[in-house]
């Protein structure tokens, strides 16, 4: 099993950055797919982007591509989201999850069996 423990959500305006962190738990770390995901009030969580295990591949989704960049460093247990030109429908709790292995294109919910607790982001217009 893994823990993860999101950090780095906060009040920002429109157009500003904002790096979110995951540190997780346990020594398998680069076996672990990783993913970004947000849930807004009243919507359903929706995948925002993703890492594969193996380190060779990222994906995004629509909304956020060409803003947001997930990276991982393995050594530090630790996954990053890196968030530019943000919007207020950006706003949203921020959750970090993961799944062993993967295909590198996991990109729903059902996908990732661990979660972390979730860091709100709220962009101000």
């Amino acid at each position: 099993q893994v823990q993860l423990v999101e950090s780095g959500g906060g009040l920002v305006q429109a157009g500003g950055p904002l790096r979110l962190s995951c540190a997780a738990s346990g020594r398998t770390f680069d076996t672990y797919t990783m993913g970004w995901f947000r849930q807004a009030p009243g919507k359903e969580r929706e995948f925002v982007a993703g890492a594969s295990w193996s380190g060779g591949s990222t994906y995004y989704a629509d909304s956020v591509k060409g803003r947001f960049t997930i990276s991982r460093d393995n050594a530090k247990n630790t996954v990053y989201l890196e968030m530019n030109s943000l919007k207020p429908e950006d706003t949203a709790v921020y959750y970090c999850a993961a799944r062993i292995y993967g295909l590198g294109y996991e990109t729903t919910t059902y996908d990732y069996p661990y979660w972390g607790q979730g860091t709100q982001v709220t962009v101000s217009s």
